[in-house]
């Protein structure tokens, strides 16, 4: 019989790189979003898999659709991805960030834990949940310093998981992904908003590009190759936690930088700055050692930051030729 994996969150864009993956290892896939009828679930239709996944309404802050949501599917594995996604965002909506995601994930794992099931469980984690670590690279052991409401909300998610599995025998784990980029980013997401902007104006769109902090620095991978660490953390003997990243990292201002010069232009002339852009309180560095998921998964980045901005361009490019 075909395993049976529960993406919960599988509208965005790690849902929908994942649901693409786990159908071409032979999984019966589910997916569940808030409003399965209103969701337009654009990534899953962008890659043409919309009609191979089942989908489910639920709701993670409602303890009894989310059990009701897990008891009608059994799966063999479970995914959280779900939860408000932008760090930017946080700020303005904190409550609804930390039921989301804490709340969220604090049902999963009673639903788990009450019915003895012997699912296993994959919690999405973030690097923001370091914070600011200085030009270091954060492993495994690195100790949590949250900047932002969506950092404290993927902590406090990261250690439900880890007392869950210490306390109750779950086989229950934390990915601790890095920032991951693709097409399937939407235009909230600042590279996204730079692709878009840098493809317009090289089309001869008069167009400026508003930015805020381009100082900061982030470790950025590729989303679709990050999916498949999901996975593997889930295939281990033994349950654990691991960071996922690509160990290079790189400013804003070099992203952009970088973009622009695929055309060869120029980033100064079409851009501005705007301070209302900035955060109330940002991580100046960021960057990941992956050395364990190496060692135990077998897993290692083959995108780095650039392969990424020009398959990003590329798809865009594509996208405007349709």
């Amino acid at each position: 019989m075909k395993k049976k994996a529960l993406i919960i969150g599988i509208s965005g864009q790690d849902g929908s790189y994942l649901a693409e993956f786990l159908l071409n290892k032979e999984y019966e896939v589910y997916g569940t979003s808030r409003d399965s009828d209103l969701s337009t679930f654009h990534g899953l239709r962008k890659l043409g898999i919309v009609d191979k996944v089942k989908l489910y309404s639920m709701s993670l802050i409602d303890f009894r659709s989310v059990m009701q949501t897990i008891l009608q599917i059994m799966p063999d594995e479970i995914y959280n991805l779900a939860g408000q996604s932008s760090v930017g965002l946080s700020f303005l909506q904190p409550v609804e960030t930390l039921e989301s995601i804490g709340i969220g994930t604090l049902n999963i794992l009673e639903v788990l834990r009450f019915h003895k099931l012997p699912t296993r469980f994959y919690n999405a984690s973030s690097s923001e949940c370091f914070g600011d670590i200085k030009g270091k690279a954060a492993n495994e052991e690195t100790p949590f310093m949250p900047r932002s409401p969506y950092a404290v909300a993927k902590a406090t998610a990261y250690w439900q998981v880890a007392n869950y599995r210490d306390a109750y025998n779950l086989f229950a784990c934390s990915g601790i992904l890095f920032n991951h980029e693709s097409p399937l980013r939407p235009k909230r997401f600042v590279t996204k908003k730079i692709i878009e902007s840098v493809c317009n104006i090289a089309k001869g769109k008069n167009e400026n590009l508003v930015l805020g902090n381009v100082s900061i620095k982030r470790d950025w991978g590729w989303a679709p190759e990050f999916v498949e660490a999901m996975y593997l953390i889930l295939q281990q003997e033994k349950p654990g936690d691991f960071v996922i990243a690509t160990g290079k990292n790189l400013s804003l201002e070099e992203f952009v930088d970088k973009a622009f010069r695929y055309f060869n232009l120029d980033y100064n002339d079409y851009t501005s700055y705007d301070n209302s852009l900035f955060r109330p309180s940002d991580i100046s560095e960021s960057l990941g050692d992956p050395l364990k998921a190496a060692r135990i998964l077998k897993w290692k980045a083959k995108y780095l930051a650039d392969d990424v901005i020009k398959m990003m361009i590329e798809d865009q490019l594509k996208g405007m030729e349709n």
